[in-house]
Parts: C-alpha cells; structure tokens; sequence
C-alpha cells in the first residue's frame, strides 16, 4: 500500500513539473508551395526579378479546407500544451498597424523590407512557424491526405524538423478529419524535435543577425572606426556584444569604416520580466547604449523582421 502510494506521489511530482516546462509559441502557416500551387501569391519585383510572395490572408479568406486545416492542427498542439498564435488575429493586428504607420522610413529614406511572413512572426512573436501542405487524392468514392509538416525557427528561418505521410483511405472528404488521420501517428516524434530545439536555445540563446551601418556625411561625424579611448567604435560594439550576448557568442563576419556584419549572435530567449527578446529588442538596448556618454551617437534601428535588424549610426 505505501509503495502505491509513493507511486502515486511520484506521478503527480512528475505531472506538476511537466506543467512547468515552459513551451515555444507556435504559429501555424501554408507553406508557399501550397499558396503558389493554389493561386494565393502575388508577384513582386525584387532586383529586376519576379518572384511569387504568398497571399495569406486571400487564402485564408477563400480557402475553408486551409481555415479548417490550421484549426485542427492547432487543436492538436494545444492538446500537446503549446501555446499557439493565431494566423489570421496576426494579419489583422498587422493591417491594425500599417493603417496607423503607413509607411515608415529613416530621414535618409530607408524604408522597412520584410517578407509577409517575417511582418505576420514579428507581429505574433512566435518561437517556431508550422509550414503546412496537403494535397487530397481521390480513390473512387474513397479519399486519402498527403502532407509535409515543417518547423522552422521563426527568428533564423532553419529548419528544425519535419513529418510527413499520407493517410489512411476513407469516405470522407473533409480536410481537417484526413489531416488528424494521417498525422497523428508522427506527432509525438515531432513534438519532441520542436522541445529539443526550444531547450537548446534556453542553454545557448536564440540566434539573430546584427548589422550595423553608418550614415553618409553624418551630424555626428562619425564612423566605425571613429575612437574612443583608444578603442575604434567597432571595437566598443564588439566589448557590449562580449557583455550582452549569452556566454559571449556571435561573429564578426565583417567589417569596414561603414558597415560591420555580426552573425550567429546568441541573445537571451527571455529579458528579466520574462517576455521574449527579439533582434529589435536587442538593437535598441545596443542604440541606447552608444547614444549614452561618452559616445553621444544618435541611430536608428530598423526591423527586418524577429531575428534581424540594422542599427544605422550617425543620425536618428
């Protein structure tokens, strides 16, 4: 009896600390290859070449089997406790602010260049983006789901695993049934790829990019090679990534009197109040830092979305 007992006591200690784990935010998305495929993309001109960028929010309004498609997979995560953002609450929040800053640029003219899905992850702060595809195959009155389910880090876009695999044959058509048919045998394995992933990252940080950039003919008549104490500005930047990254790892990839290039800079996962820290969020603790004495440089900081941003020296 006291042996149960104590058994007892051990689940439910292992129960209430599985409870306290914390989780990385998910949001689920079509990949592209499903919106391209399926006529959700406009195209765009980018360096004298056309390219197809998604559509999210005409597929979610014109497509039920993908509204029905994300619902169920996010009802699959929250029943594994992740927690999970909204798509669709995300692009609306995102429209919310783009009626309020139509557009925003620097006074040299800099203006903010990121990807649909980089404005809907910032704007949602997730930790990991789901890219989903499916594609229905029909067997006579019988019908079967194909997909890919991919995680990415929603701060480096890298991969951090995927499933894949076609379900079972059935008579119905619906896209959220043969969806939970078909991928609820990989989930476990998957789920645990996504929490190896996240808890490395609470050990080393989360990876961003930093680059940092100088105004041409500047007010403060500075550049990175500009000295203070004997040090080049660059060499100060590097001393407050030293400081200010998670056991002091990031590169430099390169750098000149104008520009210098960080990369693989390890930021902490969350700041003292516990709320998430982005590559913005970093930059502007590095702005306010070099507008303070001794260095007194004004900058400004600009989003290239969660795990990049430029910090343009010399002017605000």
């Amino acid at each position: 009896m006291k042996r149960y007992i104590f058994s007892i006591a051990l689940a439910l200690v292992a129960l209430v600390a599985s409870a306290q784990i914390k989780k990385p935010e998910l949001m689920v998305i079509p990949s592209d290859n499903w919106c391209i495929a399926n006529g959700y993309y406009t195209e765009v001109e980018n360096m004298g070449k056309t390219e197809k960028v998604p559509d999210y929010k005409q597929a979610l309004q014109e497509n039920m089997g993908l509204k029905l498609a994300i619902a169920k997979l996010n009802d699959l995560m929250a029943e594994r406790q992740f927690p999970l953002h909204s798509l669709e609450q995300a692009i609306k929040n995102l429209e919310q602010r783009r009626m309020e800053d139509h557009l925003t640029t620097s006074k040299a003219g800099n203006e903010l260049a990121e990807s649909p899905l980089d404005e809907v992850a910032r704007m949602a702060k997730c930790d990991i983006i789901l890219e989903l595809s499916w594609e229905m195959k029909d067997f006579g009155p019988k019908h079967s789901l194909s997909y890919i389910l991919e995680a990415r880090d929603a701060y480096t876009g890298v991969s951090i695993g995927a499933a894949s695999g076609t379900g079972a044959q059935s008579f119905t058509a619906d896209v959220d049934v043969l969806l939970e048919e078909a991928i609820v045998a990989n989930m476990d394995n998957f789920n645990n790829r996504l929490m190896d992933h996240f808890t490395e990252m609470q050990t080393i940080g989360r990876e961003i990019t930093l680059d940092i950039k100088v105004f041409a003919n500047n007010a403060a008549g500075v550049d990175l090679e500009t000295e203070f104490d004997g040090d080049e500005l660059v060499d100060v930047i590097e001393n407050w990534l030293q400081v200010n990254t998670v056991q002091g790892r990031f590169s430099r990839q390169y750098s000149s009197e104008n520009v210098a290039n960080f990369t693989q800079v390890r930021i902490p996962v969350y700041d003292e109040r516990g709320r998430a820290i982005d590559a913005n969020g970093f930059a502007k603790n590095l702005s306010k830092f070099l507008k303070k004495e001794p260095y007194n440089i004004p900058s400004k900081v600009l989003v290239k979305g969660l795990g990049r941003a430029v910090i343009v020296l010399g002017e605000k």
